[in-house]
């Protein structure tokens, strides 16, 4: 996808076993004999209807108002429902017209199995595969699963995501595929701290890559994003490690980040999302993690910088706001209307 003359690759992460919607919200329909049903629009712009199993509202997401809607449809559609795979195509069409460049695939939650997840995973990859050209992206935190989506990917570009310092057998992985990957800053035991702590494990990361073949445009290097709900400097820290890699590995090297993760734990997520993924660009990000859908990147490059929502949202991604003090006065003030 082209914004404000750059090429930024879109991984449209939308498309995980792991995603919920609110029973609540607007996804969600009750039905005339009881329960609900998730509300989705066909290929032929018809509305429709996929029904919440009875067996999903004994799970403990579900007692707290949540529905793993990708996993009702997954399973649906492997069991042959037509409902499920409309579902999952009405999905994927979402993506591809919100500009996604490649559709991030994730059956992690589908079961605790490791089988069934892996048979999960190839029937979705080429479930996807016939209803959309886009590329793919495996994502697993398992490599075994990862290995089960290349394995029948065939001939098309594809995505590996992602390879670690602890994990280098997923490194391993896609370049016996020839897939692009994905390499993330996180340690052999853990986290990064700081900026520093990114610039030595991606150091690292890309050494192993190079031992490896690859090349630069290869690798998708992600310095990792952490909430500011929970220390206020995150932000800054990665905005200073995507600065730093991007002056010491030039152009060719992909930088990206999973750029939602900065607001977890806030209100107002997506303000905060867009203004942080303005800053992650203009430090050098040319891609990202994100979904598309809410995060439309022409919204995100004609973002209002003198308005005070998003004067106060930068000050706090910025560090300047000590414990979110002044953007949650202004969120119970309803004042972060953009």
């Amino acid at each position: 996808m082209r914004i404000a003359g750059r090429e930024f690759a879109v991984i449209g992460e939308n498309i995980h076993t792991t995603r919920v919607v609110l029973l609540k919200g607007k996804r969600v329909e009750g039905l005339p004999g009881g329960g609900e049903a998730l509300r989705f629009t066909d290929a032929a712009g018809k509305p429709g209807l996929l029904p919440i199993p009875e067996a999903l509202k004994r799970t403990q997401d579900y007692q707290e108002g949540r529905v793993k809607h990708v996993k009702v449809a997954l399973q649906a559609a492997m069991a042959g429902g037509s409902e499920g795979l409309e579902y999952l195509r009405y999905l994927v069409r979402r993506q591809e017209e919100a500009g996604a460049d490649f559709l991030d695939l994730n059956t992690d939650e589908v079961s605790l199995r490791f089988e069934e997840q892996r048979v999960a995973m190839q029937w979705l990859v080429r479930a996807v595969q016939e209803m959309s050209p886009l590329p793919l992206a495996i994502d697993s935190s398992r490599v075994e699963t990862l290995r089960a989506g290349l394995e029948v990917m065939g001939q098309r570009r594809c995505l590996l995501n992602s390879a670690s310092l602890e994990r280098l057998e997923a490194l391993d992985l896609a370049r016996q595929f020839g897939a692009e990957v994905v390499i993330s800053a996180a340690g052999e035991k853990g986290m990064p701290e700081g900026t520093e702590g990114r610039l030595v494990n991606a150091a690292r990361m890309m050494a192993a890559a190079r031992e490896r073949g690859f090349a630069p445009e290869e690798l998708y290097l992600d310095p990792l994003v952490f909430p500011i709900s929970v220390d206020i400097q995150f932000g800054v820290h990665c905005l200073e490690a995507i600065r730093q890699l991007r002056a010491e590995y030039g152009l060719r090297l992909h930088l990206t980040g999973g750029f939602s993760n900065v607001s977890f734990g806030l209100p107002c997520r997506q303000i905060i999302n867009e203004v942080f993924l303005l800053l992650a660009m203009e430090a050098g990000a040319d891609s990202g993690i994100v979904d598309p859908v809410s995060s439309r990147l022409e919204r995100v490059a004609a973002l209002d910088r003198a308005s005070a929502a998003f004067q106060l949202t930068e000050a706090m991604l910025l560090g300047r706001d000590v414990n979110c003090k002044n953007f949650l006065r202004a969120y119970r003030k309803g004042e972060l209307e953009v």
